[in-house]
């Protein structure tokens, strides 16, 4: 987690900016009045007239959808203007635009070790935009910068939190709990970047896997795990299979076992449910109990 920063934040206000049409229409009648006075020998009103009207259209400037100019005198802040349209203000005020629109960012595939110190890659997608055009402008050097750096910190620190996919007591993995590693890294990243006015919206991760050098190892231990798990779940199953054929013989009266063939019957039975191969039929041409 970053340190809080001891800077003067800026926050952002509105600007005092003019509609531009009205004074749009108003310097194309300066320069509409200039021509016959000049041509009337009034050469100082009609020099007047063209130098208002090209003071006028210097102020002018133009701001689209999901957009801000931030309007600052000498060096200090004097607010910034979101409506969208054709505007102006005095020319002396410099205009800088800054996109406030969603952007949509996919961070390099990082190397790092996982929880329990396991090579692992990485990378994530992030949804963020402008929430604050003065401090993205004034409080950092380069918000664009500032916000990739921030999204690469963040995800190796997050993922250092969590094991890929083993861990302790139930506890979250990356990989099967990626919506809520997600989530930690969003309020991670919006912790980060409020400093530069930007607001994170989403945080996914887009790629995970171990790394190639234990990647083999990994993938051995999964697959024994599997079958160990499988394993498991047949010989629950043929355990309840032979209980239920022992009941069932009981009952029926179908043949009369005592212990020692009853024994015999579960171990025969539990080698043909639970081998990897076909049971092998034997003709057995004696008695049950015999030869």
């Amino acid at each position: 987690m970053t340190n809080t920063r001891s800077i003067d934040q800026t926050v952002e206000r509105p600007a005092s900016a003019g509609n531009g049409v009205l004074m749009l229409l108003i310097s194309l009648a300066l320069f509409a009045a200039a021509v016959p006075a000049l041509a009337q020998d009034f050469v100082l009103p009609g020099i007047g007239a063209i130098l208002i009207a090209s003071f006028i259209l210097a102020g002018l400037y133009t701001i689209q959808p999901n957009q801000g100019a931030a309007i600052t005198l000498f060096g200090r802040y004097a607010g910034t203007d979101r409506k969208t349209g054709l505007r102006w203000v005095w020319p002396w005020y410099l205009r800088k635009k800054i996109s406030l629109r969603v952007r949509n960012v996919t961070s390099e595939t990082l190397k790092v070790n996982d929880k329990g110190g396991n090579p692992i890659e990485i990378a994530v997608n992030v949804v963020w935009r402008v929430s604050d055009s003065a401090q993205a402008l004034f409080d950092v050097d380069d918000y664009l910068t500032f916000v990739n750096i921030q999204i690469e910190t963040g995800l190796r620190e997050v993922a250092r939190q969590y094991a890929y996919d083993h861990g302790e007591e139930a506890e979250p993995t990356l990989r099967t709990d990626a919506e809520l590693v997600g989530e930690k890294l969003r309020e991670d990243l919006q912790t980060r970047v409020a400093v530069a006015g930007v607001a994170v919206d989403e945080a996914h991760l887009m790629h995970l896997a171990y790394a190639p050098e234990i990647a083999g190892a990994m993938l051995k231990r999964q697959q024994a795990e599997a079958v160990l798990a499988a394993r498991q779940k047949i010989v629950l199953g043929a355990v309840g299979m032979v209980e239920t054929a022992l009941t069932q013989l009981g009952e029926r009266g179908v043949v009369d076992l005592d212990e020692e063939r009853k024994a015999a019957m579960v171990s025969n039975l539990l080698v043909v449910l639970c081998a990897d191969r076909e049971a092998q039929p034997v003709l057995n041409t004696g008695t049950l109990y015999g030869g």
